[in-house]
């Protein structure tokens, strides 16, 4: 009924209904970013775009500069331009095979290329020099990799990653997505069981990371 009277409030304010809607909308979106974080945010894609634009003067000025390498091939992942951040990443690989983040990156890369098995060969040894590399992503990376093509493959790694994430929502949430994909529904049911459970356990200074998971869970768990 608020919501009613506020459209009304607004409408009579602005002139306009399709005004008021537009109003409406925006508040709403401040309202989920300063509270919740279900929508993206609308100034993220340009920050990147300028970092990204920024990391390709500094190597125009030093084309030797890992650390500039892979900071731009991260950026690229994010944007999904695959084939120039595995390409990057080859450039600086002698200089970073001790990095597990190094490894993750360059896995994938070749996964977004549709090289699997190499970029499964990649995130396993980016996994045995830190198994909690990017918080056990890796295996569900690969989970999601082989959930067409080997299930019992897509089902193991997405138990390691399982039991990895003991303490985020965001983890039983992706999960329960996984499970769900692959038709086993009840372990899917338990992941999302489980990352209500951990929201409702957390201290009130973490909830607000978790909000938008827990809430995207409990629209999940009513498809399944």
């Amino acid at each position: 009924m608020s919501k009613i009277m506020l459209f009304f409030l607004l409408s009579w304010l602005t002139g306009s209904p399709i005004v008021a809607i537009i109003v409406l909308l925006v508040i709403v979106y401040f309202l989920d970013r300063r509270f919740v974080g279900i929508f993206p945010s609308v100034t993220k894609p340009f920050r990147r775009s300028r970092q990204i634009s920024k990391l390709r003067q500094q190597l125009i000025a030093s084309p030797f500069d890992v650390s500039s390498k892979r900071e731009l091939a991260r950026l690229l992942l994010e944007r999904k331009k695959f084939s120039e951040a595995y390409h990057l990443l080859q450039e600086v690989k002698e200089h970073s095979e001790s990095s597990a983040e190094f490894w993750s990156d360059l896995g994938t890369a070749s996964i977004g290329l549709g090289r699997i098995d190499e970029g499964e060969e990649q995130m396993l040894q980016a996994l045995s020099l830190n198994e909690r590399v990017k918080y056990g992503q890796p295996y569900l990376q690969l989970a999601s990799a082989y959930r067409d093509s080997d299930t019992q493959k897509a089902l193991h790694y997405a138990s390691k990653f399982g039991e990895i994430q003991s303490s985020s929502s965001e983890a039983y949430y992706l999960l329960g997505s996984l499970y769900q994909s692959l038709g086993h529904k009840q372990e899917a049911k338990q992941a999302l069981d489980e990352a209500l459970s951990v929201y409702r356990s957390l201290p009130k200074y973490k909830k607000r990371h978790e909000r938008k998971w827990a809430l995207l869970t409990f629209f999940k768990k009513q498809t399944i």
